[in-house]
């Protein structure tokens, strides 16, 4: 583990920090991503992931939680670099507020759908097209809630390590198994495995709690404004809705994800 102070805003290091927090095609061409705060930073050393730098602010950092995450990080990492950062500098590289005064720049992971191990009975959720961040990381945290098996991206919209999605998961991002891959790929996939398919569609559909989920199960979303393709439409084994008791005809998609995941959960428990 290497130590180094840097004062500086202008400092090569620090600008390349907010280079990988601002532009995916850096995060994509680098390969590296930008993990904030204690708690996300500990999940990501558990599930793994492998640190590259760590830049921290010791005036904030407790030190009994700095002395932690260095050693995960650097049990990961035996060469990581460790750039300590006065508050003033903290301040302009944090990416949000009360981040506890740690950041990392941390080794991308892509699995594939091929990499997924599965439990006998598994619980997935499947998400076509989302593009806002910030559901992205709320449906991540549901899922991890509900203890889902994995959960699948098709054709995603947004970067998988955008900031904002790793901060609305709350760092469920790294404690969910999370995959992306082609809408056709995922449909054969599920299908070879012998899961069963519900899309959530409002047209020939049952209400979810109608619908046996006590198999293994893929929960399948699209958004709001275009909800699911054709091929998932064909493909579905089951089509299942949410009643809309209100004068509004959907909700968003983070909400409805939670509703049938722990739907899914009811009925696994009785």
């Amino acid at each position: 583990m290497r130590f180094e102070t840097v004062t500086s805003a202008t400092n090569a290091k620090i600008r390349h920090l907010i280079t990988l927090q601002e532009k995916s095609r850096a995060r994509r061409e680098e390969g590296l991503f930008v993990v904030e705060g204690r708690r996300e930073l500990g999940h990501c050393l558990e599930a793994g992931f492998i640190p590259r730098t760590v830049f921290a602010c010791g005036s904030i950092l407790p030190a009994e939680d700095r002395e932690r995450l260095l050693g995960a990080a650097s049990t990961a990492n035996p060469d990581l670099n460790v750039i300590e950062i006065p508050d003033h500098l903290y301040a302009k590289v944090a990416y949000r507020e009360g981040t506890e005064g740690i950041l990392a720049e941390v080794s991308c992971r892509y699995p594939c759908l091929d990499d997924l191990t599965l439990p006998e009975n598994p619980l997935i959720i499947v998400l076509e097209s989302v593009e806002k961040p910030g559901n992205l990381g709320a449906v991540l945290r549901s899922a991890d809630a509900a203890g889902a098996d994995a959960v699948i991206l098709c054709d995603p919209l947004t970067d998988l390590y955008n900031p904002n999605l790793i901060r609305a998961s709350l760092g469920g991002i790294f404690t969910n198994r999370v995959v992306a891959a082609p809408g056709e790929e995922v449909i054969s996939w599920l299908k070879a495995h012998g899961i069963r398919i519900l899309t959530a569609q409002l047209q020939d559909s049952l209400p979810y709690y109608d619908t046996p989920m006590t198999g293994p199960t893929a929960l399948v979303m699209g958004t709001e404004s275009t909800g699911l393709t054709d091929p998932w439409r064909k493909a579905a084994d089951a089509h299942i809705r949410i009643p809309m008791l209100g004068r509004l005809d959907s909700l968003n998609v983070s909400v409805s994800a939670a509703i049938l995941l722990f739907e899914a959960v009811r009925q696994r428990q009785l």
